[in-house]
């Protein structure tokens, strides 16, 4: 498990990722987070940690921080009955970090691949994308290409889901 942000680049740099790191004071909503980062060409993620109604199936559901996901309308593209947010227990077993700092990053920590990747289809078409690297006192930018590589290299499947369905 990647415990600390000094570990995760270390990862970050032993795969040869390029990415540009912003630091700022700790960040709990994308209103406070886009404070540290205007002026930079990338999309905005929210990201919310979802599983079904047993916590059998985990979900990191990706979105743009001006956007709002419908659960409901969600868990019929996910094919599941009912969606709601994971344990802080699962979060911190599975991703390695605690709420105020989901990110696509903890996918690192996915070792068993328990958690499935989904990405707004409409988000994906930007170029560069802000991450948090496992904490939220800094923020990563990284190309769409270095997304895909880091998703390949932890072994994750992306899915994509449509808002508006």
């Amino acid at each position: 498990m990647i415990a600390s942000e000094q570990e995760f680049l270390a990862f970050m740099d032993d795969h040869g990722f390029a990415y540009e790191r912003l630091e700022h004071p700790a960040v709990f909503t994308c209103a406070e987070a886009d404070l540290h980062h205007a002026g930079i060409e990338a999309v905005s993620t929210k990201n919310l940690f979802l599983c079904d109604k047993k916590a059998r199936r985990f979900f990191l559901v990706v979105t743009a921080c001006e956007k709002t996901v419908k659960l409901e309308a969600l868990s019929a593209q996910l094919g599941v009955s009912h969606l709601r947010f994971g344990s802080e227990e699962a979060l911190l077993r599975l991703l390695g970090v605690t709420r105020g700092s989901v990110t696509m990053m903890g996918l690192a920590n996915d070792a068993a691949h328990q958690v499935e990747l989904w990405i707004d289809a409409e988000i994906w078409q930007g170029e560069h994308f802000l991450s948090h690297p496992l904490v939220n006192t800094s923020t990563l930018v990284l190309s769409k290409a270095e997304l895909e590589r880091f998703f390949e290299v932890t072994g994750h499947v992306l899915h994509f889901f449509d808002e508006k369905k």
